[in-house]
């Protein structure tokens, strides 16, 4: 797609031939996707030292997290790649990934298609449509303020989508409206069968996770979310995966996984997830957040990333106009905790080379 399209002209190209393209119609019943199951973690944006997306590093992150062995991969999610990025660099991100993943061993990409409104949304889903990924997901639209938007927004996602596609049940930065219920993500999916693929993340979790679990097989699956912190807990209750913005820890995350899976060594389980607990901890301490900030320091040390730099929110956490950049600065008393703590997972680290 060419750099120069105007957003209008985006919208354009959406819109047209939406109605054309289903009306009214379901799918046929299909199975649930094995390949949608599993720690997904979401890419977290690269950026070069004049603040624009690395599309080269990006795709070295998705090769890392097949290399890493987890089941799939999510871009773009998070505030960084949703809320920070033009539209034209996340088409041209999800084009990079989708040439990318056809040289994958294990992971299955799943690409984000979400906006402020409807027709934004739709942008995103065709073009998605044309890369195929194995799965896309979506969150509410900044623009919806009732139930009901959010029913109407995600049926004529359906209309579009010929693929899974995974709730998020929380919006972003400027989302002011509700909390999708149970109720409707069950709605939807008996109304759609490519539907009811569910990252939770909305209070009450434990609740909500599990109804949501009980209502299967409707509801394909529940992922947990929220930066693994109930991951372990969650997996209990009944969800399979993981969906959170920690892919620097993809080989730990696929070991956990693969242990979860096959029951034999509770204890390893629950050393490494107090391990990376530990790790994540550091969130609350050091500059930069809990998601993205020092892990930025593990991306270099794993040799993915070239530098630390992120693009901001503006003030009250407003989305500028022009992105505003800058690197993360850590001091060495900070990098050596860092290191500390990670040094804990070295057991659990896979050592092949990439």
């Amino acid at each position: 797609m060419p750099n120069h399209l105007t957003r209008r002209q985006l919208l354009g190209t959406a819109l047209s031939g939406t109605t054309a393209l289903w009306v009214g119609e379901k799918l046929q019943a299909a199975e649930v996707d094995p390949r949608v199951r599993g720690p997904f973690p979401i890419l977290s944006t690269p950026f070069t030292e004049a603040g624009a997306v690395d599309y080269e590093v990006l795709a070295d992150q998705a090769r890392f997290v097949d290399w890493g062995g987890c089941p799939g991969m999510i871009w773009p999610q998070s505030g960084d790649s949703v809320d920070l990025l033009t539209m034209e660099e996340k088409l041209r991100g999800m084009e990079v990934l989708a040439e990318t993943a056809k040289g994958f061993k294990t992971s299955a990409l799943c690409l984000g298609v979400q906006g402020r409104d409807t027709e934004e949304m739709l942008v995103y889903a065709r073009h998605v449509e044309k890369l195929a990924p194995a799965a896309i997901i979506s969150r509410p639209p900044d623009s919806g303020r009732t139930e009901d938007d959010l029913r109407r927004y995600w049926r004529e996602l359906a209309k579009v989508a010929k693929r899974p596609v995974i709730f998020q049940t929380t919006g972003g930065v400027t989302y002011k409206g509700p909390v999708p219920s149970v109720k409707l993500m069950i709605e939807l999916a008996r109304e759609f069968p490519h539907f009811g693929y569910i990252k939770e993340e909305a209070a009450p979790i434990i609740a909500r996770t599990k109804e949501l679990c009980a209502a299967k097989p409707a509801i394909r699956r529940v992922f947990s979310a929220r930066g693994a912190h109930g991951w372990l807990y969650e997996s209990h209750l009944g969800t399979e995966g993981l969906i959170t913005e920690r892919a620097v820890y993809a080989d730990v995350l696929t070991k956990v996984w693969k242990l979860m899976q096959s029951g034999d060594d509770p204890g390893t389980v629950r050393d490494i997830h107090a391990k990376l607990m530990l790790l994540f901890n550091l969130g609350q301490h050091l500059p930069g957040g809990d998601l993205r900030g020092f892990q930025l320091h593990l991306w270099k040390k794993r040799g993915v990333f070239k530098n630390m730099i992120s693009r901001q929110y503006g003030p009250n956490r407003s989305i500028p106009d022009k992105p505003i950049f800058s690197e993360l600065k850590l001091s060495a008393d900070e990098i050596a905790e860092i290191d500390f703590r990670f040094d804990s997972l070295r057991p659990y680290l896979k050592i092949e080379p990439r």
